[in-house]
């Protein structure tokens, strides 16, 4: 297979995998593309993503690895296949390569969860409020750019509001819905839109209030996106230069498990609603 100048975040995550698959046998790369009749150079291109896999040569792999988890297996097997063209490749080269590495994750995602503690989530925003969000980065972005990335966000919410949606959770904090990012109207429209998507069956929304004692987790934003198998799920937190994909065992486990410290510190959904009903009242 050809290589690739510049794998995707997908693309690196199977070879990622594939990697992983081969530590736990015990192997070194020279020993493992012996095996399959390759070599080490081509083994490392295979294990960073800038050579692709095919599924004949990812069997034979996995069955010398040893691996008996027979669902991450093909689920390995799907990503090695996949040759989707989304709509985010309209953005490639417009938008920095992190928005198309996101935008593909939540493609493939069983689920999504997300934590706020101080903007209301990407994928519950209105327009004017990414508006404001994107027109406050320093140094200040062309305004060519800047529409790009607020037209990229809200192209990206199809994965709650399209024709076919991920369950989704949302738990963000009262103070991300108090502060006014723009202005009052803009304020209120972005709660009454937050309340609508709370009343789809798959989305959930929690509130963190600001009455609640001991609250200690407010440095836990996150997105979280599910994978095929629960081994290819993907932490994504904002980094200087872009969006940072975590994908380590030990960390994705501790992020479950701050997921649902923070979740079970929230109001229930119902009384979540009311909550963000009365506050829009009160702006």
């Amino acid at each position: 297979m050809p290589r690739r100048r510049q794998p995707t975040a997908r693309q690196e995550r199977l070879g990622t995998e594939l990697r992983k698959l081969r530590e736990a046998a015990g192997l070194k790369a020279r020993e493992a593309a012996a095996l399959v009749g390759s070599d080490s150079a081509q083994m490392s291109q295979m294990e960073s993503g800038i050579g692709g896999v095919s599924e004949e040569r990812l069997r034979r792999l996995a069955a010398h690895y040893s691996c008996s988890d027979t669902d991450l297996v093909e689920a390995l097997v799907i990503m090695a296949n996949d040759r989707t063209h989304g709509w985010w490749e309209e953005y490639r080269g417009l938008l920095p390569t992190s928005f198309m590495d996101l935008s593909e994750l939540e493609h493939h995602a069983t689920f999504r969860w997300d934590v706020d503690c101080l903007y209301v989530p990407g994928l519950l925003q209105i327009e004017e409020y990414a508006q404001r969000v994107f027109s406050h980065r320093v140094p200040e972005l062309p305004r060519a750019e800047l529409d790009l990335r607020v037209e990229h966000r809200m192209a990206r919410r199809t994965i709650i509001d399209g024709d076919r949606p991920i369950p989704y959770t949302a738990v963000v904090h009262e103070a991300a819905l108090r502060i006014k990012v723009g202005n009052r109207a803009i304020a209120q429209a972005q709660l009454s839109r937050i309340q609508e998507l709370s009343e789809a069956d798959h989305v959930t929304v929690r509130v963190i209030p600001f009455t609640l004692d001991d609250f200690i987790d407010a440095g836990s934003a996150m997105v979280f996106a599910g994978g095929a198998v629960p081994k290819l799920d993907t932490v994504v937190r904002d980094a200087p230069h872009g969006s940072a994909f975590v994908d380590s065992d030990a960390q994705l486990s501790s992020f479950r498990t701050l997921f649902r410290r923070v979740e079970g510190s929230s109001l229930e959904p119902d009384r979540s609603r009311d909550f963000i009903h009365r506050l829009a009242k009160e702006l």
